[in-house]
This record gives structure tokens, sequence and C-alpha cells, in this order.
């Protein structure tokens, strides 16, 4: 159990779900994850969902406005910094747009959301009151944020220079795998789009910790979920998946490696 109380500068802190139906999309996590939605009025008679695990926090979830409507179903990541301006402003020179100018959050904290140079949106998080999630690697929590990219070497030299992640790359199944590190421990991964894959643009993908990568994915099925990839063994790593919820937003689950 892994319950955590503040994030470290350059750590993923805050998984976020915008969707198309709220209702429906509590009804799926809540089911797959053991999830216990909690509302917190936003006015204009919108709610702000947080999902507790275990009276932690675990993930959020929000219902996509008229603004939104180009936009799919996604989960969100965001990344803790010492200053949302201050990363905002870096990414502006290093290429990025910035998608949302920093603002306050209440209390809670300052934020900003940055669109790389490749394309793939990440928020940063200047925590206050709020530090994010307070519960990490362990089933039903986040565990794992993974960069899919057209531009591996580019993104490379983005990240390193926005966040002060360096790379290490290894050989992980059938192509390379990126490794962003922060002082020397694993924060992040990296993996380019391939053809097989599909016209997917460039995006960060959110995976959450499961005992059964199998069960739950027979489990998310049942739910009205899709699967995206079948469950697969990485060596040293684990088993994972990659599934579509009922609206549509992708998202990966890793458990233990299949016991010969």
């Amino acid at each position: 159990m892994t319950t955590t109380a503040q994030h470290a500068i350059g750590t993923f802190c805050w998984p976020e779900l915008a969707s198309t139906d709220q209702a429906g999309a509590k009804t799926f996590y809540a089911g797959l994850f053991g999830w216990t939605p909690n509302d917190t009025p936003m006015g204009d008679g919108n709610v702000y969902t947080i999902f507790k695990k275990d009276d932690r926090d675990a993930a959020a979830l929000y219902q996509m406005g008229k603004e939104q409507a180009s936009m799919p179903p996604h989960w969100g990541s965001y990344v803790a910094v010492a200053s949302a301006d201050e990363a905002a402003a870096l990414a502006t020179k290093l290429g990025a747009r910035v998608a949302m100018a920093p603002f306050d959050v209440m209390e809670s904290g300052r934020m900003a959301v940055i669109q790389d140079p490749q394309g793939a949106f990440v928020a940063v998080w200047q925590a206050r009151q709020h530090p994010g999630i307070g519960v990490v690697d362990e089933p039903g929590a986040l565990c794992w944020t993974e960069l899919m990219t057209n531009d591996i070497a580019a993104a490379g030299k983005f990240y390193s220079a926005l966040f002060g992640w360096t790379t290490e790359t290894k050989r992980m199944g059938p192509q390379p795998y990126t490794v962003f590190k922060r002082d020397g421990r694993s924060k992040a991964g990296m993996i380019a789009i391939t053809r097989e894959m599909g016209p997917l643009p460039p995006h960060w993908l959110s995976y959450f910790a499961v005992r059964d990568t199998d069960a739950m994915v027979a489990k998310a099925i049942m739910l009205r979920g899709s699967v995206v990839a079948q469950p697969m063994d990485i060596p040293d790593v684990g088993r994972f998946a990659v599934l579509h919820d009922p609206q549509g937003a992708a998202f990966a689950i890793l458990g233990e490696a299949r016991k010969a």
C-alpha cells in the first residue's frame, strides 16, 4: 500500500477524466475499481467528481462542456511543479502551446494546460491546499503514465527540459521503450505510435494497478467497456491491457505477469 500526502516535483499527481456522460462514467469506474464517487458543486448545475479509494483521492471526473465538443472523452494527466506560471512560460520557449493559461483553482492550487510540440496535452499542478491523489501503486490506483508520440527524440528533449527528466531507452517488447527519470527514479514512460496502432494522436495514457489483468478485462467488458489492446505480458514488469470505457476514454491496467 502506498499512501501519499505530497508529490515530488516532476511526478504525475492527478489523473482526471473528461467525459461526455458523467453519470455513466461514475457507474463504470465504481464497478471496475471499487471507487466511491464524491461530488462537489461547481456552479451552473455542474459537479466535480473525486473518486475515492478507502477514503483517499484516487482520480477525478468532470462532464465535458460544449466548448469541448470537438474533443473525445479522455483521461488527463497532471505533473507536480513548483510554479505553474514558470512551467507554462518555459513550455512556450520550448515550442509548446499553452492551451490553458495558469489560473488558481480556489485554494487548492494553481494549474495550466500545455500542448507539447507533437500535440499531446499535459497539465501542470502547483499544489497549495491540495497536493493531488492520496494513493498510488496499489490495485485501483494510478501506477504509471505513458506518452504515446510520433517523435520520441523531440518529445524526449522537450520533457527533459521542461520537467528536469532524463531518459533511458531499453528494448521492451517489439520496439524500444523510453523511461523518463528524475533523481534516478522512474517517473513515466514513452513509446512511439506505430502504423499498426492506427491514426492515434499523441497523448498521455494513464495506467491503473490491478491484481488480475485478465479478470479485470472481462469485468470491464461486462460493464460495457471495450478492449483496445488485449492482455500482454511485459518481461520483468507485469501484464497490461488497454481499454476504452463506455464513453470512449482510453486507459490502461497493469497487474502481475501470468505464472508459468
